[in-house]
């Protein structure tokens, strides 16, 4: 089943690492998958262009069928494997309506980190300001203040939404690379607790970020938030 599948993604990538942890959920193992780099500009090459004319990670393939926003992907998995491995998408009404919220929401966060992590990468040198740089950090601070207070409500050992869901699958990476880039655990206790929650799950742990292993720590953009 999984051999039909063929996943191009890159080291680092929170929209990689979701498709990557649904499809440990799903015991969809042994698909084909490839490596490839941004910083060697293998996202345009001729090879994934003819999949994504976005140039983008991930691109990912089951038979005939391409599917390549991360987030599409995701449901896309869930509906089609239903009743294998993990069940991500919550039967009850109100755990499902969470689930959908806090999905969606993970990706306002994850635009929010990208541009305070990524600013020197993302803007050219010529267009750069402080007064933007600030502005982004200031919606960062909120944006981290308000899951922050979302996680006050989780009772202890639980997820974003009940039991683990596609919520998480969206939600962890987001402040597993706020951790990596000095996310403070004083200052941010519930956060940190959720990903010491799941940072040893095994379809987490499995598909772990490989030059994480190389750098525990990134630069410590975000110890002073």
């Amino acid at each position: 089943m999984a051999e039909s599948m063929t996943l191009l993604w890159c080291s680092g990538s929170e929209p990689c690492w979701r498709v990557m942890i649904t499809l440990e959920e799903k015991n969809l193992q042994g698909y084909n998958q490839k490596l490839l780099s941004y910083e060697k500009k293998e996202h345009k090459s001729e090879e994934v262009l003819a999949l994504n004319p976005r140039g983008q990670f991930p691109t990912f393939k089951h038979g005939d069928i391409i599917v390549n926003e991360s987030f599409a992907a995701c449901l896309y998995l869930e509906n089609q494997f239903k009743s294998q491995g993990t069940r991500l998408i919550p039967e009850n009404p109100k755990e499902q309506a969470l689930m959908y919220q806090r999905m969606l929401e993970g990706l306002n966060f994850y635009d929010k980190l990208e541009w305070v992590i990524y600013y020197e990468w993302l803007v050219n040198e010529d267009e750069r300001h402080e007064s933007a740089l600030k502005r982004h950090k200031e919606a960062l601070s909120t944006e981290l203040k308000l899951w922050e207070g979302y996680l006050q409500n989780v009772a202890e050992g639980s997820y974003l939404a009940g039991d683990f869901s596609l919520a998480d699958v969206i939600g962890f990476p987001n402040v597993a690379v706020a951790v990596f880039f000095g996310l403070s655990a004083e200052r941010y206790p519930k956060l940190t607790e959720y990903y010491n929650l799941l940072k040893d799950r095994p379809s987490i742990k499995t598909s772990w970020p490989p030059y994480w292993f190389e750098s525990k720590q990134g630069p410590e953009v975000l110890k002073d938030f």
